[in-house]
């Protein structure tokens, strides 16, 4: 069931494509407007039941990637809300912004970037991902516009209880150095995973769930010796790159993006990019971080009390200061004997970008004759077995016969170890094209044959190829196909 291949009927028009793969996202389960009740809103996405699954089962295998198949890297769990110290010490107060701009006609509010002149709209194209089209009005010069979404803890809405809701995942593993330090046994180099919610307050959310003002993230900071930092970074662009594609997405679709222009803390950022049918976006973003976010921290610990929301002041932060490398958030390593901060490389990947990418990856259209023999087009998801969201249907030919109540006992026998979906409504052709759309690797019939020899029809989703598997070896053969 490899599903590295380019699909062989993926529309030609990739605006048509995209269009088709919502459509399909809408009416299978998978993904939601949110707030769709009360007419949407924008920049916001909820998973249905489909949906829910595959993406559990996309942040799983990252899990199993990054933490329980490796002896290097913890997992954590940090609080979306944390002390304001933390964002104005990693430099998300003064310089986590985007440049924005207005339209003096229309009034819509854009990302200058997304803009090409000095009328709305100049710019103008209806396919996702090309830019906004406009009216034709004059914007107004860019202004900065921070990303970040203010908050109050407590009754009091002053600057001194101001705080912000993260806008991502990591400053709470760098907040966390010092504990897992003193709490586990690790050295250097090692890791600490986490998989979570961040938000941004985006001037223009678009592209489906590719930007949203809500979305989760599954980051992992993996702290190492100065002066190994390098090697660690071309290891890690390497390993994260070959999860995709081992997962199934087309490497002739995937492309690894090197930045010429580098954010204030970076000494280098490789994005992996995938082709989606809106263009080129980012996956996964690898940063060697050096160690600016803990010598930020070792500072801005420092200052705790010092700052009331506005300017910070009172405070030495010259680096030349020895404390620095003797504080909290420093390493003591025994082979060196010696005490320093650790470099970090940080693969952050969105786990709803991977999801679409996955998604987008997998659809496929082909022809399939159906119950009266008549050849139609047939949706198809071709996911990886692992992604899946349901592995295996089990489907009675017939809603008699003994045929329910054979079919029922399969299913409670494999959904001990798999999630199996059960389905007698509709006839046979319809269930097996309900399954093809959804992804679902397997479908499992029972027949006549089934009450006379025990044996069940297990139908492939890609192939189609059917063959018959006796009863008792059935959960030993979807292990198999399913790479449990």
């Amino acid at each position: 069931m490899a599903t590295n291949e380019t699909p062989a009927q993926i529309p030609t028009n990739n605006h048509e494509l995209m269009e088709k793969v919502v459509a399909m996202c809408k009416r299978r389960g998978f993904i939601f407007q949110s707030s769709e009740l009360y007419g949407g809103i924008n920049g916001a996405w909820d998973y249905g039941p489909m949906g829910v699954l595959l993406k559990r089962n996309v942040k799983d295998a990252w899990w199993r990637a990054m933490v329980l198949d490796r002896e290097d890297i913890v997992g954590l769990d940090s609080a979306i809300l944390m002390h304001p110290m933390v964002w104005k010490s990693s430099g998300h107060v003064d310089g986590f912004s985007d440049p924005m701009i207005d339209c003096k006609t229309c009034k819509k509010r854009f990302r200058a970037d997304d803009m090409d002149g000095a009328v709305c709209g100049q710019k103008p194209s209806k396919k996702p991902g090309s830019g906004p089209s406009g009216c034709g009005g004059e914007l107004t010069e860019p202004r900065s516009f921070n990303l970040m979404f203010e908050t109050h803890l407590g009754p009091v809405t002053d600057s001194s209880a101001k705080t912000f809701l993260r806008p991502e995942t990591a400053q709470g593993i760098f907040a966390n150095f010092a504990n897992v330090l003193s709490t586990t046994r690790v050295k250097l180099p090692f890791g600490i995973a986490q998989i979570g919610k961040s938000f941004r307050n985006e001037i223009n959310p678009r592209n489906f769930t590719f930007r949203s003002r809500e979305f989760e993230q599954m980051e992992m900071e993996f702290f190492c010796v100065p002066g190994t930092d390098e090697e660690w970074f071309n290891r890690w662009v390497e390993t994260r790159q070959k999860w995709y594609v081992d997962l199934g997405l087309n490497p002739s679709k995937l492309r690894l993006r090197a930045h010429d222009k580098l954010a204030h803390y970076s000494k280098a950022t490789t994005d992996i990019e995938y082709l989606f049918p809106f263009g080129w976006g980012e996956l996964e973003g690898i940063a060697n971080r050096t160690d600016f976010d803990l010598r930020q921290h070792q500072r801005g610990i420092r200052t705790v009390g010092k700052w009331d929301g506005g300017e910070l002041s009172g405070v030495s932060l010259a680096d030349e200061d020895p404390e620095y490398n003797k504080g909290k958030l420093s390493y003591f390593d025994d082979e060196k004997k010696a005490r320093y901060i650790p470099y970090v490389i940080e693969p952050a990947a969105g786990a709803d970008r991977a999801t679409l990418a996955f998604i987008c990856n997998a659809y496929d259209e082909d022809k399939a004759p159906d119950d009266k023999g008549q050849e139609q087009t047939r949706i198809v998801l071709r996911l990886h077995p692992r992604l899946a969201p349901v592995k295996a249907a089990v489907l009675p030919l017939l809603r008699k016969d003994g045929h329910p109540e054979r079919a029922e006992k399969i299913y409670k026998d494999l959904k001990r170890r798999h999630h199996v979906e059960y389905d007698e409504s509709a006839a046979i052709g319809k269930r097996y094209r309900r399954q093809d759309e959804v992804g679902t690797p397997l479908c499992i019939t029972v027949d006549h044959q089934t009450i006379t020899d025990g044996t069940v029809t297990v139908r492939e989703r890609d192939s189609m190829a059917q063959v018959r598997i006796a009863e008792e070896q059935l959960l030993a053969y979807v292990d198999e196909k399913i790479g449990r």
